[in-house]
């Protein structure tokens, strides 16, 4: 374990010094300022802000991001419900009750729509979320997090392993970090998508973090939209933002919230 826990620490330098001793590779350790980011994103994650957080800093596994998370947990920087998870070697920090009804809301009221990438379609679609094997990984998805609920405080991570292999891994990250969108293509007969030289309308969602006295804004969300398809997903996106807005309310740790839009071609999507 790495326990962090001074009395005449700030709240600041805790998170730094919880990252730089449990999430170093090598001889390597995050630097301050991805110390402070990942700091504002499990803040995020804690506060119900998003679901979830897609730990790629740096090669540190999902045992270092176990400890990492233990030590904010005893020096009470955040709440202990938080749960790490492994999923086919993707590492998670996961607020278990919100990406729960984030996943429910997508069977009860169309609130995420998928849209359908297939490299074989001239141009992304809408897809149905609760046809055949879209619905039957979302069904496997909600089972796993109503399970979370049940666990204590984990002193390992929770690996996610053959019930996984079939999942559209793009598809469940976008329902677990909280996109009002997410992509879905046929993974068994290609990886490849319809996106090249697409626009895209990318939605960017940051704020400041109050323990950071520097006052950095960080961003929260990222996710991007076929600029083709922004009429029919315009409610989805909407109602995201209002509910984002409202959460946001309802703490004070993070201010400034900033939803920005920008549009963007690129000769190749990797999803």
């Amino acid at each position: 374990m790495c326990d962090v826990i001074s009395a005449d620490m700030s709240a600041q330098e805790l998170f730094v010094a919880a990252a730089r001793k449990c999430l170093s590779v090598g001889r390597k350790s995050p630097s301050v300022p991805q110390s402070l980011d990942l700091a504002a994103q499990v803040s995020a994650v804690d506060l119900g802000l998003k679901p979830a957080l897609l730990y790629d800093s740096n090669g540190a596994n999902a045992d270092q991001v176990q400890q990492y998370l233990s030590s904010l947990q005893s020096s009470q920087l955040v709440s202990r419900s938080l749960l790490t998870l492994d999923l086919n070697g993707n590492t998670l920090i996961v607020n278990p009750l919100t990406v729960r009804s984030n996943v429910e809301q997508l069977f009860r009221d169309d609130s995420v729509a998928v849209i359908d990438v297939r490299h074989s379609l001239e141009k992304p679609t809408i897809a149905d979320p609760l046809r055949g094997e879209l619905k039957s990984m979302t069904q496997d998805l909600l089972l796993l997090l109503r399970g979370f609920e049940q666990l204590k405080e984990a002193e390992r991570p929770h690996h996610v392993g053959e019930e996984s292999e079939q999942w559209n891994l793009c598809t469940v990250f976008g329902l677990l970090l909280g996109y009002p969108v997410t992509y879905w293509f046929d993974q068994t007969k290609s990886f490849e998508n319809c996106l090249s030289m697409t626009p895209l309308m990318v939605t960017t969602a940051s704020a400041t973090w109050q323990a950071d006295t520097a006052g950095h804004t960080y961003c929260l969300y990222s996710f991007s939209v076929p600029a083709v398809l922004l009429k029919a997903v315009q409610s989805n996106l909407e109602n995201w933002r209002l509910h984002l807005q409202e959460r946001f309310q309802q703490q004070n740790v993070l201010k400034d919230l900033t939803v920005r839009q920008t549009t963007v071609t690129l000769p190749s999507v990797c999803l």
